[in-house]
């Protein structure tokens, strides 16, 4: 099987080339250079020389609060490039792959949201992943849509690795306490995708939306309070103090859903996948930095 990876130098992207290390597929690793998916054409004739089986698209725009201002670039990136990634995929006959948001919902709900749940993003970047998702339905392309949530890891910039440089500089942090949501592994989504792939190539699999996410909800303090929890192990300096302040007291230029917990039960229930363990996660990443 042959596998194109898109957005390969990103978190999600550099996560993937580790657990493709473990794995016999024939693995084409693209970074922006070498196919900017905003480039339409470009994408069209790489994907069509490659001719890869499946094609994991890791790439997005996720500057949630430059999106505010940045709306143009955040549709043609996040929507756009996704409905023409989707129909060369028609076009040429390969699976894909998508990551998407728990931002395409309000976070108004009392309880985890299931894929078919009316969503209703609040912000730019929800609503133009949430444009993505539906450009990729309405072609014939063959695909899998992963939701999932506060992804973190090793790599890249994420919540995970603020928390570690913050608790070096400060004595006392305020961390937001009411924003509820399942952090997750970057590493675990990576491991989900190798184990869906036997499935894509028996052609035993249909085409949807599945959630996946962390294993137990947490709000972003909480989330803050188990990585410094951890990092005293590894020798780092954490603060001695953490706040739990509300996101009103928090201000910023895109409004973040207060619940964005995730119901990963399809997804248990279709494939016989387990949640990722974030807590676990941390320790794995805090043993890899």
């Amino acid at each position: 099987m042959k596998v194109l990876v898109l957005g390969s130098q990103g978190q999600l992207g550099q996560c993937l080339q580790d657990q493709f290390t473990q794995t016999n597929y024939q693995v084409t690793y693209h970074c922006r250079a070498d196919t900017d998916i905003a480039n339409f054409a470009e994408t069209s004739d790489n994907l069509s020389s490659l001719n890869p089986d499946v094609v994991v698209n890791a790439s997005a725009y996720t500057a949630v609060d430059k999106a505010e201002t940045q709306q143009s670039l955040a549709n043609q990136i996040n929507h756009l490039a996704v409905d023409n990634l989707a129909k060369v995929c028609e076009k040429i006959g390969c699976f894909l792959i998508h990551v998407s948001t728990d931002y395409v919902f309000d976070g108004k709900a009392s309880q985890p949201y299931q894929e078919d749940d009316q969503t209703n993003p609040q912000g730019v970047y929800g609503a133009s992943k949430l444009a993505g998702e539906i450009a990729i339905q309405r072609t014939d392309c063959r695909f899998l849509i992963i939701r999932t949530a506060w992804v973190f890891s090793e790599y890249g910039s994420n919540f995970f690795k603020t928390m570690l440089r913050l608790g070096a500089e400060r004595e006392s942090l305020n961390i937001v306490g009411d924003q509820i949501g399942c952090p997750t592994y970057a590493q675990d989504i990576g491991r989900l995708v190798v184990e869906l792939l036997p499935k894509i190539g028996a052609d035993n699999i249909e085409s949807g939306i599945y959630h996946f996410c962390g294993d137990t909800p947490c709000s972003w303090q909480q989330f803050a309070e188990e990585i410094f929890s951890q990092a005293k192990n590894f020798g780092y300096q954490t603060p001695k103090q953490i706040k739990s302040i509300a996101t009103e007291d928090y201000p910023t230029p895109a409004a973040r859903p207060l619940y964005s917990v995730l119901d990963c039960t399809k997804i248990q229930n279709t494939f016989n996948i387990k949640k990722s363990n974030w807590r676990h996660g941390i320790g794995q990443a805090l043993t890899l930095l």
